[in-house]
C-alpha cells in the first residue's frame, strides 16, 4: 500500500536513494544470475539499515519508488519484509540456522470483548505443541511468545519487527525460555473494542540451514503434508484451546505461516466478518434490520484507491451511523487502476446484498482518507459524497468502536 510522505535528513535521503537506485536495477534485470547480484547488494543496504533502525530511509525509499516506479516498489517492499521477518543466526553448535517469524491468526467476531493477553502455561504449552504437530517439520525448534496479541501489540515498524525475528531466533535455537516482558511494545495502546478483530500467536521457527521449517516442505511437497491438510489438523487440534481463551466470539483459524503474509491473509479474512458482524450489532442493539440501511461506498487514498470506506445510514437519513473499512493488499491495489474498482465493489455490494441491505450507492472518484483529529477514528462516506464522523443516538447501549 502506498504510505504518505514524509520529511528526511541528507544522511537518510542518500541512504533512501541508494535503496531506490538497487530497486530499479533489481526490476530490470534480465536474467536470474543478475537478479541474485541486486538482491545481495540490497540485502547488505537492508540489513544494515534494520541494524541501525533507520526505519526512516526504508520508508522514503517506498515512497519515492511508489510514486515513480511502482515494480520497483514490489521489488524493494519485498525484499525488506523479508529480511525483517527472516535470517540466518548461529546455533550452539556453530553452526548456521534458518530463521523465520511467523504468526498464526485468528479473524474473531462477537458482540462482546475479544480477548488478547498473556496466556496461561497450560494453554501456551497446548498450542506450542499444536504447532509442531501440525505446522512445523520435525527438526524445526519453535520460541512461541506466551501471549495472545492484537494489531495494536505487534511490532510497528520493520526494524521492530527485525528485533522479534532476531531475538526469539536465537532464543529458539538455544532452546531458551521466552519472556513476554521483553516483547512488549514501550507505548502500549489499549485495544480498542471491535464487533470483528484479529489475534495473533507470534514466535519463530528456525532449522539447521537448508532444512524445512514447515510439514508442507517435506518429501517434496506430498499431498499429504499440504497447506489444506496442516490447516485441517490445526484447527482440529486448537479449538478447545482458542474456544476457553475467547469466550462468547465465533472464530476462524488461519494457517500459520511467514509474518506478513498471514497479516495479510488475517486481513483479508477479517473485512467481510467486519462488515457482516457490523450489520448484525445494528439489528440486535439499535432495532435497524438490514433492510432498513443504506451502504455507501467510496474508494479512498491519496493518488490512487488504496482502500474503500462504507458508511451505514438509515433508507430516510444522510446521518451515518456506523463504518467499516476495506482495506487493499498487494496486487489489489493496481486492479483497481485497471476496472476503476468494479470487481471489489462488485464483491462488497454483493456481500452487503446477501446480508439482506438492498440500497448500494458507490461513490465515484478517489477521496483523500480523513480521520477525526480529536479520537483518531476513519471518517466514513455519506451519500453525498462526504467523507463524515459517524454519530450513532446517545440511547445505544456499550457501543463498539466505529472502524476495524
Amino acid at each position: 500500500m502506498l504510505r504518505t510522505r514524509r520529511t528526511v535528513s541528507s544522511s537518510l535521503q542518500r541512504d533512501a536513494k541508494r535503496l531506490g537506485a538497487l530497486a530499479l536495477a533489481l526490476g530490470a534485470s534480465g536474467s536470474r544470475v543478475e537478479d541474485i547480484y541486486w538482491e545481495n547488494q540490497l540485502a547488505d543496504q537492508i540489513r544494515k539499515l534494520l541494524r541501525q533502525q533507520q526505519d526512516e530511509a526504508l520508508e522514503h525509499a517506498l515512497d519515492e519508488l511508489a510514486q515513480s516506479d511502482t515494480n520497483a516498489y514490489e521489488v524493494l517492499i519485498e525484499l525488506i519484509e523479508t529480511h525483517s521477518e527472516s535470517g540466518t543466526v548461529t546455533g550452539p553448535d556453530g553452526q548456521p540456522w534458518d530463521a523465520l517469524l511467523i504468526v498464526a491468526p485468528l479473524a474473531a467476531w462477537t458482540r462482546y470483548s475479544i480477548f488478547s493477553g498473556p496466556l496461561t502455561a497450560p494453554a501456551h504449552a497446548r498450542l506450542q505443541q499444536a504447532l509442531h504437530t501440525d505446522i512445523l517439520a520435525p527438526d524445526a525448534r519453535l520460541a512461541l511468545l506466551p501471549a495472545l496479541f492484537s494489531m495494536d501489540q505487534m511490532p510497528r515498524s520493520f526494524s521492530e519487527t527485525w528485533r522479534w525475528m532476531q531475538n526469539l531466533a536465537q532464543q529458539a535455537v538455544q532452546g531458551s525460555e521466552v519472556h513476554l516482558q521483553d516483547y512488549l511494545l514501550s507505548e502500549q495502546v489499549e485495544t480498542a473494542p471491535m464487533l470483528a478483530d484479529t489475534r495473533y500467536l507470534v514466535g519463530v521457527v528456525a532449522a539447521p540451514a537448508g532444512a524445512p521449517l514447515f510439514h508442507w516442505q517435506e518429501d517434496g511437497g506430498r499431498p499429504e503434508a499440504s497447506r489444506g491438510n496442516s490447516l485441517e489438523q490445526w484447527i482440529a487440534h486448537t479449538h478447545e484451546a482458542f474456544s476457553e481463551l475467547l469466550p462468547g466470539c465465533a472464530f476462524e483459524c488461519i494457517l500459520p505461516d511467514a509474518y506478513y503474509v498471514s497479516n495479510r491473509e488475517a486481513d483479508k479474512t477479517i473485512r467481510p466478518l467486519t462488515l457482516q458482524a457490523a450489520l448484525s450489532w445494528l439489528q440486535e442493539s439499535m432495532d435497524m434490520p438490514a433492510e432498513t440501511l443504506r451502504a455507501v461506498i467510496a474508494g479512498c487514498g491519496e493518488s490512487r484507491i488504496e482502500e474503500y470506506r462504507i458508511g451505514l445510514t438509515a433508507k430516510q437519513s444522510n446521518d451515518v451511523i456506523y463504518g467499516c473499512m476495506w482495506p487493499l493488499f498487494g496486487p489489489e491495489v493496481a486492479i483497481q487502476a485497471i476496472d476503476d474498482g468494479a470487481e471489489t465493489v462488485a464483491q462488497i455490494s454483493e456481500l452487503l446484498r446477501r446480508s439482506g441491505v438492498r440500497e448500494i450507492r458507490r461513490i465515484p472518484g478517489l477521496l483523500t482518507p480523513e480521520h477525526c483529529e480529536d479520537c483518531g477514528a476513519p471518517y466514513f462516506p455519506n451519500p453525498q459524497g462526504e467523507l463524515v464522523h459517524p454519530e450513532m443516538p446517545e440511547e445505544v447501549p456499550s457501543a463498539p468502536a466505529l472502524f476495524h
